[in-house]
This record gives structure tokens, sequence and C-alpha cells, in this order.
């Protein structure tokens, strides 16, 4: 029986719909579809943002009581994205939100992994401050593992796939991750690409981390160029003009990244290469 590939996906920052991943799923699942069968990968989507969207919203009420403020819908972005970042960090309290979140992401860990297997390849697929959570949950795996906090260590399992073992390909979008290295002497370690445990199951996996960047975006930028070590660990940075007639010249590019044909022409090339490389199947 062929092996399954795992596909996770974390949205950007903001309060998007619970089933904001089901447009690119549907485009991933379309392509991947016409080169090989689409029951090959199995999909799973982390709504973060849940934790802190009540808190939010309250904010953004409060905010605007007793004025009127301009670019509305600009402001309502950049509030958005701020929050997040903000909510987001870690602090030394219990049960804080950087702990909830990560949690989140164990859990879909866990429940993908029951579905494609429990050392299915794992692809991880992130938006926007999505990377900066996903790049930080994989670093906390791979090298610092006293900041895995109590909740996701609860739901934290012990299969190769839930311990980042089988992490394959990562696909950044959009990513403030140059921004967010700001918090560490020269611009910080960032992860391994494929695992550095992915020998171990899959020998023949080269693995990739394409970051897409829009020259657009203003939260978006490139990372080859932090030092030496996102040198070596991002294989590429790939730029991409995202968005429509309105969006594709300004900075909401930011949030259409994930319907763009380029973005996912590459993401199903690289799914559909490891698949053929886990399975040892010729691939031309």
């Amino acid at each position: 029986m062929a092996q399954k590939i795992a596909v996770v996906i974390l949205h950007g920052a903001g309060t998007p719909k619970e089933d904001f991943a089901e447009d690119m799923i549907k485009k991933i699942s379309e392509g991947f579809g016409k080169k090989l069968k689409k029951e090959n990968l199995v999909f799973e989507s982390v709504f973060w943002s849940s934790i802190f969207e009540n808190e939010e919203s309250k904010l953004w009420e409060r905010v605007q009581q007793g004025t009127e403020l301009d670019y509305h819908l600009l402001r309502r972005f950049v509030v958005e994205f701020l929050a997040d970042a903000v909510a987001y960090q870690p602090s030394s309290g219990a049960n804080d939100n950087y702990d909830q979140v990560h949690s989140l992401l164990a859990q879909c860990l866990n429940s993908i992994q029951s579905k494609a297997g429990s050392s299915a390849p794992l692809c991880v697929i992130s938006h926007s401050l999505g990377s900066v959570v996903a790049s930080n949950y994989f670093y906390d795996l791979q090298v610092k593992q006293e900041n895995i906090g109590k909740s996701t260590k609860r739901y934290s399992g012990h299969t190769p796939l839930e311990k980042g073992e089988t992490l394959s390909l990562f696909y950044s979008m959009g990513s403030p991750l140059a921004l967010w290295s700001l918090r560490f002497n020269d611009f910080g370690i960032p992860i391994s690409v494929p695992s550095p445990s992915i020998q171990k199951y899959y020998p023949n996996i080269d693995g990739k981390w394409l970051n897409f960047y829009d020259k657009d975006d203003i939260l978006a930028y490139p990372l080859k160029g932090l030092n030496h070590h996102y040198q070596k660990a991002v294989t590429k940075d790939v730029e991409v003009n995202v968005g429509g007639l309105l969006t594709n010249w300004n900075p909401f590019s930011h949030i259409k990244y994930d319907i763009d044909h380029s973005v996912i022409d590459c993401i199903v090339d690289g799914l559909v290469r490891t698949w053929h490389q886990v399975n040892r199947i010729p691939f031309s």
C-alpha cells in the first residue's frame, strides 16, 4: 500500500473563517490529482486565531469609541496582525497564548497521523504569522524542548510525525519571519527542513523549504539573506505576484497567496516529487 503524505495548513494573522483552508485544499487536490491519486494526500488545518478572536473583537470595538478613524479597512488589517503577533508572544504565565496556540497544532498532528500513518511524511503550509507559529513549534521540537508548554505536552504524542521527525516540506507564504528574527542574536537559527531525523524513515527524501513573497506585500520578506543558517536552511525565496487587479499592486496582496496559481503549482510539484521519493517510484 502506498504511503500517504500528511499536509497541515496554518492561516495567517487576523480572524479568518474556520473553513479558511478549503479553497487551497481544493486547488492542491485538483493539481495533485492530475498526476497521482488525490487519496494519497491527507489534509488538516489549524484554526489557531480562534484563541484570540473574542478579545480582538472587543479591542476593535473599544479603540473606535469616541473617534472617527481614517483608513478603516487598512487599519483593521494592521490591528488584527499586530494584535495576533503581540498576543502570541511567549510569557512566563501558566497556560499562556503561546502554549495554547501550539496545543492546537499538537492536536492537529495527533489527528492527521491517525489518518495518514504514524510516520507519514509531513508537509506544512503556513501563511503570514502562521509561518512564525509553525517555525516556533518545530524549532521547539528540534532544538528547545524546554519551551514546550504543559498544554502542548498534554496533546503531543510519541509517533514520528507528532515529534516532527518526518517533516519533509515547509512552505511559508507572506512570512514576517525576518521581522520576528530580530528577537534573536544575529537573527537566530531556523528550523531544519527536512527534519534531521528524516533519513531514519525515508532516506530518499531531499526535502524543501520554499518561502513565497510578493514585493508589494509589506509584511513578507526573503529569508536566505538573514544569515548563513537561513542561507542553508531555506531552499529558495520565491518572488510571486499574488492577487487580482485590485490587490496585486498593494499591501492587500498579503491575503492572496493561498489561491495563487504559481504558489499552488510549486506546492503540488513538491508533493508529487516527495510522494515518488517516499514510495520509491521513479519520477520523470
